[in-house]
């Protein structure tokens, strides 16, 4: 996308917002968050879908999966709480029911995947493998508990993410690994995933949190704690996207967490993300990715920048 602009000096520019991730270019890099935008053309009421650089569908499994109890949703001060738990129709039902509307709308599609075990990510992977090319890419969701460790997240274990992600190799499309925040060296873990064949890394999911009803005693999700999201946790992106930046500076980095303005997906681009998506905001407005994509734009047009190039790990 390039968007004619005037500089400081009122001379007229252009500014070309192309973003590439690694393989995938994308006309602009202004996405939805996973687990935010639906599984479908869901948003497609409040913006035009075809306009932002592409759409990142809810995580899907191989097979249905029911999520957890309810309540799985409570509002912070700053944020939100949710314990979802990965609710899903499975790959299959998703290509046959869910994408065909999504690709319709003319959006590029960054299809999610999640499992338990290595199997589950090569299984659900594999079923990817014949999808349309409107899916330009998958973005592979490692903050899930890993069964064949018990407890651990994939995304804790530097070896368990290289496994996760060279099983999901049979998707045969640019592969992204969504990476945690809530571990102590998260370059390592970034190295880890490139390692696997990931291209690159979505920063971040979640931080770890929790909520208790003081009168009740008992805690605010049905399922405990939960993962927080929303501008509480912008800062702690940009500082992991900044430190995976400067260990790995050749990695593309697609940075997420609290981006609700222009101004927030700019602070991103600057400490070293090459593109940006919009996630809780979407749920305050629905329309949050397409006015963060304007804003951003308004932005380039004040400092008279002339690519997104320019921007990309421009912090001094």
């Amino acid at each position: 996308m390039k968007l004619a602009v005037r500089s400081r000096t009122t001379r007229e520019v252009t500014t070309d917002l192309g973003a590439r991730i690694g393989s995938v270019t994308l006309p602009n890099p202004v996405m939805t968050a996973s687990g935010t935008a639906g599984h479908g053309a869901e948003l497609a009421p409040y913006l035009d879908l075809g306009s932002l650089g592409a759409v990142v569908v809810k995580s899907l499994s191989a097979d249905p999966w029911p999520g957890n109890p309810a309540p799985r949703v409570h509002e912070t001060t700053a944020g939100m709480l949710n314990a979802v738990g990965l609710q899903g129709p499975g790959v299959e039902t998703w290509l046959r029911d869910d994408l065909p509307g999504l690709a319709a709308t003319g959006a590029r599609v960054v299809a999610s995947i999640w499992g338990r075990t290595v199997a589950d990510y090569e299984r659900a992977a594999a079923m990817l493998a014949d999808a349309p090319a409107t899916v330009v890419a998958v973005e592979v969701n490692l903050s899930c508990p890993n069964l064949e460790s018990r407890h651990d997240m994939f995304a804790h274990s530097a070896s368990a993410t290289t496994e996760a992600m060279a099983a999901t190799a049979a998707c045969g499309r640019p592969r992204w690994a969504k990476l945690s925040p809530n571990v102590v060296d998260l370059p390592g873990i970034a190295a880890a995933a490139r390692a696997g064949g990931a291209e690159a890394v979505t920063l971040v999911n979640t931080v770890l949190g929790m909520a208790v009803d003081v009168e009740t005693r008992r805690p605010r999700l049905a399922n405990g704690g939960g993962g927080l999201s929303g501008p509480a946790i912008h800062p702690v992106a940009v500082r992991a996207v900044h430190d995976v930046h400067e260990a790995h500076p050749e990695l593309p980095i697609v940075g997420v967490g609290g981006v609700s303005s222009g101004v927030d997906a700019v602070e991103l681009l600057l400490v070293g993300a090459s593109a940006v998506q919009v996630g809780t905001a979407t749920f305050a407005d629905p329309a949050a990715a397409a006015r963060v994509l304007t804003e951003l734009g308004d932005w380039c047009r004040r400092h008279g920048v002339r690519a997104l190039a320019d921007v990309i790990g421009g912090i001094t």
